[in-house]
């Protein structure tokens, strides 16, 4: 029996910070899953926090006409209802998506490249969301501090970006329901500002329309009717950035409550309403209180100002509470990019265009690698940009529209070749998503041109090297492929292993096989049926002789994101990894020797071996030594090292602390 290790410190701190290790049990999904209102908290506040600032910039481009918001208003609540329709087509249509739904989309029905452009086009983009949500959310926070405090703006916004990693590695729902008491306040807040703001102006409903009927002839006067025109398509395509965050639900479908497409409906139908309400509202009340740009202050800062007088005593608390909801909500918008960011990710790792190490999941069953790769992402660009919310705004729109585009284009491809007795209401639904379509290529066309020179050529700068990068990655994987095929005609030459190489062993072993638990005992780590597997089986044998009288296969059928999506799914990679365990303890019993097969589900190979599956086999195998492949590459460099990963020294390792040997096989390929 081997005696049980304690913790190391290390294993200590990450319990404290982090939390224990979940188990996987019938309730494992039910306990890390979302309903729609948390879902709305966890994936909406990326889309309601745009509302701060999209229609804002949407709104100053009418500045000397601002009448002309109430059609800009309208068409942005359209807008958000035309698309987050599409994306419940998305979301309706292709539920064996499962997250990442505008990449996997795109990857199927335009091409697997287009696929990855849209992947990387929405990564990117995430990262922006959590680096200008927490910039603007600490730029609002101190802007009713002292002056003096200002310098401590910069490392705020750090911690809290800090802050998040470690609220999402500890697992999403831990993250949602911190945060959601301050997305409650926001809505709460700005629905009544809204409402108050329409009520306190409908006495005279006809002095309204006057008005705006002047500002129509007057505009139309002064640029003429297509200057008119042209001024209302800048105020809306300005206004981009209102937009961001819809696509959140169809890449979230994983963390979703059972039924998840009826609860990702839900959550889609939540966001779209009180994003058209929150967005279009905003600037409707703009109108009513006359709000301009006023040097140090939001827009919405102005409007409370100037709505504030008729609320009385309290008007002033009520103020402070609201700015405070938006500038805390903007902290909470960047956990879309913590939840989703890392999600595609996974997806894109188990297609091979990013390292296979972003499919894994932590012990808490949570993305780690994806959230600290998004966290480090948004740790550089704050720190390069100093927390520049003028600077980060002009990256931001360019990317999500790119990925809308691509989106729609794909169901529209897919609503071309499906006959309509397919699908109910299938010319309504394609007509919508045809519309969602034409605006995408509209507004991505216009904010590229009108934001390049402002920077946007940097957005596509980072982009075009994340695909190149992708690219790269693919190409490698394919050579190792290429490469494994060798090995795996070994299978197909089962007869020969038998026939040739160990004949004369096997017949030795043949005449002494009464099983003896106390005989020397091969343990050999292995992965699925393949030549690898066999070509370790040969190996040992030739190198050691008849000295091994019981062969032991071990495999740790791994919970990735591919694998990770409900205890049907959990229960299908059990069944599958047993089976392949048999197939090496059939062929070795055909060879004569006492075979058996030992296998564990788990998050991390090396932790599964080491706490789970090596006590159990030296309980019963005491005279045990463990043998584990490695793959020997032709060349070895940096793309070797970043894209395989070398797993049989992370156990050998942790044996080598039980006192356990372990013997690693160079299988050259």
């Amino acid at each position: 029996m081997q005696e049980q290790k304690k913790p190391s410190l290390s294993q200590r701190l990450k319990r404290l910070f982090i939390g224990p290790p979940r188990a996987v049990d019938s309730s494992t999904f039910h306990k890390i899953s979302l309903i729609a209102f948390f879902a709305w908290v966890g994936l909406g506040a990326d889309g309601l926090s745009s509302s701060t600032y999209g229609p804002e910039e949407a709104f100053r481009v009418l500045q000397g006409h601002p009448y002309l918001g109430i059609f800009v208003a309208i068409a942005t609540a359209v807008t958000v209802l035309i698309i987050g329709a599409s994306y419940t087509q998305i979301i309706e249509l292709f539920p064996s998506t499962t997250g990442s739904g505008g990449y996997i989309v795109a990857s199927k029905f335009l091409s697997p490249r287009i696929g990855m452009v849209s992947g990387c086009a929405l990564f990117i983009d995430y990262i922006l969301t959590v680096t200008i949500s927490i910039a603007a959310g600490a730029a609002a926070i101190f802007s009713f501090l002292p002056a003096e405090w200002y310098a401590w703006k910069l490392a705020f916004a750090i911690a809290c970006i800090l802050l998040l990693i470690i609220l999402n590695l500890r697992g999403v729902k831990e993250s949602v329901l911190t945060l959601a008491p301050i997305f409650t306040v926001f809505v709460i807040t700005h629905v009544f500002i809204i409402l108050y703001a329409v009520y306190a102006h409908s006495v005279n409903p006809s002095a309204f329309v006057n008005s705006v009927h002047m500002d129509i002839k007057n505009t139309s006067l002064e640029l003429g009717f297509l200057g008119m025109i042209l001024l209302l398509l800048r105020a809306f395509s300005m206004g981009a950035g209102t937009y961001t965050g819809i696509e959140a639900v169809s890449n979230g479908i994983p963390i979703l409550r059972e039924p998840k497409i009826q609860t990702a409906k839900r959550t889609m139908e939540y966001m779209m309403i009180s994003l058209a309400f929150t967005a279009g509202g905003l600037m409707l009340a703009y109108i009513f209180y006359n709000v301009g740009p006023v040097e140090g202050k939001t827009f919405n800062a102005i409007l409370l100002e100037r709505l504030v007088p008729s609320l009385g005593d309290y008007g002033r608390y009520f103020m402070i509470i609201t700015l405070v909801s938006e500038a805390a909500l903007l902290v909470v918008a960047a956990q879309a990019g913590f939840i989703d960011g890392p999600r595609i990710l996974a997806n894109m790792a188990l297609d091979g265009w990013v390292p296979k190490r972003f499919s894994l999941l932590s012990d808490r069953f949570v993305n780690q690698n994806g959230i600290l790769i998004v966290g480090l992402g948004a740790l550089v660009l704050m720190m390069i940009t100093l927390g520049s919310v003028q600077f980060l705004v002009v990256l931001y729109s360019i990317n999500v529209f790119l990925t809308f585009t691509l989106s729609m284009l794909g169901t529209q491809i897919f609503f071309w070749h499906a006959h309509h007795s397919r699908i109910k209401s299938w010319l309504r639904k394609f007509l919508v998503c045809l519309l969602g379509l034409i605006i995408s290529v509209f507004i991505l066309v216009s904010v590229t041109v009108m934001k390049f020179s402002e920077g946007g050529w940097l957005t596509l700068v980072i982009t075009g090297a994340t695909i190149y990068i992708c690219l790269t990655i693919k190409r490698n994987y394919e050579r190792r492929e290429k490469l494994l095929q060798n090995l795996d005609t070994a299978i197909l030459e089962s007869r020969q292993l038998e026939s040739e190489t160990i004949v004369d062993v096997t017949k030795k072993a043949e005449s002494s096989q009464r099983f003896d638990p106390n005989a020397k005992t091969a343990v050999i780590l292995v992965h699925n049926f393949s030549g690898f597997g066999v070509h370790m089986i040969a190996n040992v044998i030739r190198q050691f002789g008849n000295e091994f009288r019981n062969f032991v296969f071990v495999q740790i059928g791994i919970m990735d994101s591919g694998t990770f999506k409900g205890l049907s799914e959990v229960e299908r990679l059990r069944e599958h990894t047993k089976s392949e365990i048999d197939k090496y303890v059939m062929l070795m019993q055909r060879l004569g020797y006492h075979a058996e097969g030992f296998y564990s589900l788990g998050t991390d190979v090396a932790d599964e071996v080491d706490r789970n599956v090596a006590p159990k086999i030296l309980e019963r195998y005491p005279n045990a030594v463990f043998f584990g492949g490695q793959i020997v590459f032709p060349k070895h460099s940096f793309m070797t090292r970043l894209l395989h990963n070398y797993t049989v020294f992370s156990i050998q390792r942790k044996l080598y602390r039980r006192g356990i040997p372990l013997v690693i096989l160079p299988i050259k390929v």
